[in-house]
């Protein structure tokens, strides 16, 4: 036997990779949700290990008393954080009601409140979401309206994106006559490092259907909108 293939032969076959990193659940129509280490998604402790390095890095001392159980709640909070990425919001706006007794104007849900974060520097963006739409013939619960705002919160976002996907969302899911969606927010990013500037609001639109072909549609979302506004908590 040649010496080239004598030495091939001495080495042991590749082995296949442990069940246990293939595993997944899948929970309904949301995406795969690691159980166990994978080879695009890290396991818990890599993830833990992460945080006690940044911490090192930053001239601290990872072990002591204040900080020896940090990495751990930071993980935990970055997961809660960004849950919205195992769920699906089509899903949450399936169950449609066709009782109307013919209603065809603007249902307007407005100053729904949220929480997500920049993914360019992971700092909060906090603000309010305004989402109307025009009913063809079926309508949803507002509760899922604020649900799909929710998801797409907790998730990595920049705010554009955000608003495109929650207008989107209710578009596709509901097929109304038109759909509007209007995000208010400031953004930590801006106001706690670089810049430095406190008391910037960024507000974003996206209009889709009449709400954007008929000029008369879009002002009276945008009067429901700011009258909205002014009202105080019942």
């Amino acid at each position: 036997m040649p010496k080239s293939a004598r030495k091939a032969a001495s080495k042991s076959p590749p082995k296949s990779p442990p069940k246990s990193q293939a595993r997944t659940k899948t929970r309904g129509n949301k995406k795969p949700y690691p159980t166990k280490q994978t080879a695009s998604r890290p396991s818990r402790r890599q993830a833990e290990a992460a945080i006690t390095t940044l911490l090192s890095y930053i001239g601290e001392d990872p072990s002591r008393e204040g900080l020896a159980d940090t990495p751990a709640r930071v993980v935990r909070a970055f997961e809660e954080r960004t849950q919205g990425y195992e769920q699906d919001p089509l899903s949450l706006l399936r169950r449609t009601f066709s009782e109307t007794a013919g209603y065809d104007e603007i249902v307007l849900l407005a100053n729904v409140d949220f929480v997500s974060q920049c993914e360019h520097h992971l700092l909060p963006i906090v603000g309010k979401v305004h989402i109307g739409y025009l009913p063809s013939n079926r309508i949803v619960g507002i509760s899922k309206l604020a649900r799909v705002v929710e998801i797409f919160a907790r998730r990595l976002q920049v705010q554009e994106k955000f608003t495109a996907q929650v207008a989107g969302t209710i578009n596709e899911a509901l097929k109304p006559r038109g759909v509007g969606v209007i995000v208010e927010a400031t953004h930590h990013c801006m106001s706690g490092r670089g810049v430095a500037k406190n008391g910037v609001v960024m507000t974003t639109s996206s209009m889709l259907g009449s709400f954007r072909t008929k000029s008369s549609t879009r002002a009276e979302f945008l009067a429901l909108v700011e009258k909205a506004a002014q009202h105080k908590p019942l």
